[in-house]
C-alpha cells in the first residue's frame, strides 16, 4: 500500500473512515458514500495519472464523479491524495464550505465535473473521450464512476451504445452494483455494456487487486466497464 502526503503527515486507506468521520450534518447518504470507497482509493493510489500538480494537465488522466450524491469518500481520498486540506472536511455542507453534497469542478480542485442529476456522468465521460481523440490527445484514459441505478436513466445506453459503436478505447466506466436499481436486475449489467462492444468486468468491489487487475486489463480498440458489486443497499 503506498501513502501520499498533504499537510503534515501521511495518509493510506486505513485512514479513510477517520477522515469520512470528519464531515458531519445532514444528507449525508452514507450508504452510497462508503459504496464507493475501495474503488476510489484503488483508482487514485494505484491507476490515475493525476495528482494536484498536474491537474491542469492536458495530458492527465480525467476521473468524473457521476454518483455524486454522497461524495464524503470522494472528498476523503482527494484529501488522502493531496488534493484537498484535512482542514476544510469539517465544514462539508455548510454555506461558506467549497465541499457540497454534489461536488462543484469550481470549488473541489480535482474534480472534472459538477454532478447533481443522476445519469449524466457517462454521457460526458462518453464526450470527454471522443473531445480528446479529436485533439490528437490519445493518451490520457477517462474514468466515469456511476452507480447501478443511474443506469436507469435512458441517456446512460445511449452513451454506451455510442461509446462501443464508435471504438472509444479510452473511456472506462466503474459500475457501483449495490442493488439500489429500481428496473436493473443483478448481474444483468455487464451484458448490457458488452452486447454493445464493450470489454467488460464484474468483481468484488471491496477487494483492491481484483479491482486493480480489472482497471488495468487490457482492452484495445474497446471501451472498458468494471462493475464493482458491494453489499446491498436496503
Amino acid at each position: 500500500m503506498t501513502t501520499a502526503t498533504t499537510g503534515r503527515r501521511p495518509y493510506g486507506f486505513a485512514d479513510l473512515p477517520a477522515l469520512m468521520a470528519l464531515m458531519t450534518g445532514d444528507e449525508k447518504h452514507g450508504p452510497a458514500a462508503t459504496s464507493t470507497l475501495d474503488a476510489l482509493w484503488v483508482l487514485y493510489d494505484r491507476v490515475l495519472r493525476v495528482a494536484p500538480d498536474t491537474a491542469d494537465d492536458p495530458a492527465r488522466d480525467r476521473f468524473l464523479l457521476s454518483k455524486g450524491h454522497g461524495p464524503m469518500a470522494y472528498y476523503a481520498v482527494l484529501t488522502a491524495r493531496g488534493f484537498l486540506d484535512e482542514a476544510v472536511l469539517p465544514g462539508f455542507g455548510g454555506y461558506h464550505s467549497p465541499l457540497g453534497h454534489h461536488p462543484d469542478r469550481l470549488l473541489v480542485p480535482g474534480a472534472e465535473i459538477a454532478s447533481g442529476s443522476l445519469g449524466h456522468g457517462l454521457p460526458l465521460a462518453a464526450g470527454t473521450a471522443l473531445g480528446l481523440r479529436a485533439q490528437g490527445l490519445t493518451d490520457p484514459a477517462v474514468w466515469v464512476l456511476v452507480g447501478d441505478a443511474e443506469l436507469d436513466e435512458g441517456s446512460n445506453h445511449e452513451a454506451i451504445a455510442f461509446a462501443g459503436a464508435v471504438g472509444l478505447d479510452r473511456l472506462h466506466t466503474v459500475v457501483i452494483d449495490n442493488s439500489s436499481a429500481t428496473h436493473g436486475r443483478r448481474g444483468a449489467i455487464e451484458a448490457r455494456f458488452a452486447a454493445e462492444g464493450w470489454s467488460t468486468a464484474t468483481v468484488d468491489g471491496r477487494d483492491h487487486e481484483a479491482l486493480h487487475a480489472a482497471f488495468t486489463a487490457p482492452h484495445p480498440g474497446r471501451p472498458h466497464a468494471v462493475v464493482a458489486r458491494v453489499e446491498p443497499k436496503y
